[in-house]
């Protein structure tokens, strides 16, 4: 038997209404419990912050274009290499970050559970086989469906039933947690070389539109109750001005399974949130999302914060990555085109003084201060899209600290500073909200039930920071929190020490979760056998070499759930 007693800190505990009182943790076996024996191991926490461990909704770590972007760019790793130690293996970084190392640099901000945000439906089997080699953190993955030409059938012909379980299939096949939604019906069009523009327009070869395949996933979404909404790239990614689709998509499926909770998560909102009819007076639709936001309760957001530095964009986004590669001048990558999604990967470089670079890190800033709820916005930067994970202190301090802002501010392009309404914005987070939307919120959103708290029976995944919230105040003491959160005290998994002081000290094999949604036999006999047919004429694949069995995951973690169909 295995015990820990976490002393006399600072618990933020949104989900179970604690905020800030000194408490102790008990944990036995790797769970939360009432209480624990005299023998149990002790952690003095006096003085510090505890929070459960973070979760991240989003971040490309595992799969075919993160893998392809790592052999893009040498030029990344050789700057930032990870040492082999006892434990730890060697690895590198710097915006794409090898597996092992990935695990490692997640634990020491006191992350526990991470999700890739997009996996092609054919290649998730690699995807699943980097994510086993992703040390300590628990995570999982939401495959592509927004232009998978028979989920683009079934809701075309009406046949949202069948549909349903085709998706039930394919993420029982792929291990899946979630539905992915990229730039809808777009990435068939940039395979026959066009753009579409906004939700209305016409896929090529298909009678449907960007908002029927996006409402037609929202409906199934909600058949097979699923435990995360439909995960949303919106389209229109490459235009100015697409802060109105952005709005148009969340619009789109108001009203599907009623307006009282979630029914769709848009991502990455900074890339979406852009006013404006061209580069030179390109704004911030943050104000207008915002608002947008907080007078519906359907919707989700997370910010994909810009961080100015050197990174990799990335996405299944292809024709948008495209646009950049012809606007950078950088490399660039085009592929997955055949394997039923598309991604590009281009590296890039934000920088403080270009007046776009700087409009896009105030929108992300500003949606995170404008939306009232912190329950419906969420920390991300898109790794590596707006930049690495290891920048979250960096971001936390934005939000925490108004002194922060006026700081980096001072230093963007003047043109941007006028335009934007972030100077004029005096909200600073709580530690309560910061461990909302890091933690508690974005565990709520992806459904897990063990997740993001530190009640009774919740898995014991818990950071401890070396910042005493009775004595900083972190609207003027914003480095200090910074240092504190770059490296945890202790970040715990499963009730065992895996982190002191950034220092790895244990790395054990996390979880990977995955989503088993039961729809009536008869109605998976007629899909499969329909499927049989289309894996004949056009695949090279057999049907039954295509789906991965349960023993394929290092550490499987199933959730079932019962479908209406």
């Amino acid at each position: 038997m295995s015990e820990l007693l976490i002393r006399n800190g600072f618990v933020y505990d949104p989900l179970n209404r604690i905020n800030g009182e000194k408490a102790d943790i008990s944990v036995r076996n790797g769970k939360v419990v009432e209480m624990v024996s005299a023998g149990a191991e002790v952690i003095d926490a006096s003085g510090m912050i505890v929070m459960p461990g973070g979760v991240d909704i989003h971040s490309h770590i595992a799969g075919s274009k993160v893998n392809a972007g790592r052999v893009l760019r040498p030029e990344d790793h050789v700057k930032d290499v990870e040492r082999h130690t006892a434990i730890t293996r060697a690895g590198t970084g710097h915006s794409i970050p090898s597996t092992y190392t990935t695990g490692y640099r997640y634990a020491r901000l006191g992350y526990t559970t991470v999700f890739e945000p997009a996996t092609p439906l054919l290649k998730t089997r690699g995807t699943h086989e980097e994510l086993d080699d992703t040390p300590i953190v628990d995570k999982g993955c939401f495959p592509l469906f927004g232009n998978d030409w028979r989920t683009m059938e079934y809701i075309q012909q009406g046949r949202l039933d069948e549909c349903a379980a085709y998706v039930a299939w394919m993420l029982r096949a792929t291990k899946g947690y979630a539905i992915k939604i990229v730039n809808a019906g777009g990435v068939e069009a940039w395979r026959w070389g066009r753009y579409m523009v906004g939700l209305e327009d016409h896929v090529p070869n298909f009678d449907i539109t960007p908002r029927e395949i996006v409402q037609g996933l929202c409906k199934v979404n909600q058949l097979l109750h699923l435990p995360h909404t439909i995960h949303v790239h919106t389209n229109d990614l490459a235009k100015i001005g697409n802060y109105q689709t952005t709005i148009d998509t969340m619009d789109s499926v108001r009203g599907i399974g009623g307006d009282s909770k979630p029914v769709i998560h848009i991502t990455h909102v900074q890339f979406t949130g852009r006013t404006g009819s061209a580069w030179h007076n390109v704004g911030s639709g943050a104000p207008e999302i915002g608002d947008y936001v907080n007078k519906h309760d359907h919707v989700t957001l997370d910010m994909g914060q810009v961080v100015f530095m050197d990174t990799t964009t990335m996405t299944a986004d292809g024709g948008f990555q495209y646009m950049l590669y012809q606007l950078s001048g950088n490399k660039w990558m085009n592929f997955d085109i055949e394997v039923e999604t598309g991604a590009g990967i281009v590296p890039y470089r934000y920088r403080r003084n270009n007046y776009v670079n700087a409009i896009q890190w105030g929108i992300g800033l500003e949606l995170a201060l404008l939306v009232k709820d912190p329950w419906r916005i969420y920390l991300t930067t898109d790794h590596p899209n707006g930049g690495d994970f290891t920048k979250y202190p960096k971001i936390v301090s934005w939000l925490m600290s108004r002194k922060a802002r006026e700081k980096s501010l001072a230093r963007i392009n003047s043109i941007a500073r006028n335009k934007l309404d972030l100077p004029d914005i005096d909200r600073e987070y709580s530690f309560s909200e910061i461990a909302i939307v890091t933690r508690a919120g974005t565990a709520k959103a992806l459904g897990l039930k063990q997740k993001g708290h530190l009640g009774i029976g919740a898995d014991a995944d818990v950071a401890i920071y070396n910042v005493n919230p009775s004595k900083v105040d972190p609207s003027q003491d914003y480095r200090l929190v910074r240092k504190a959160l770059k490296n945890a005290a202790f970040t715990i998994k499963d009730g065992r020490i895996v982190s002191k002081n950034g220092e790895i000290v244990e790395a054990p094999l996390g979880r990977t979760y995955w989503v088993d949604s039961k729809v009536s036999d008869s109605l998976m006999l007629k899909v499969e056998s329909d499927m049989r047919k289309n894996f004949i004429r056009y695949y090279t694949v057999q049907m039954e070499n295509y789906a991965m069995a349960d023993s394929e995951l290092a550490n499987s973690s199933k959730v079932s759930v019962e479908a209406d169909v």
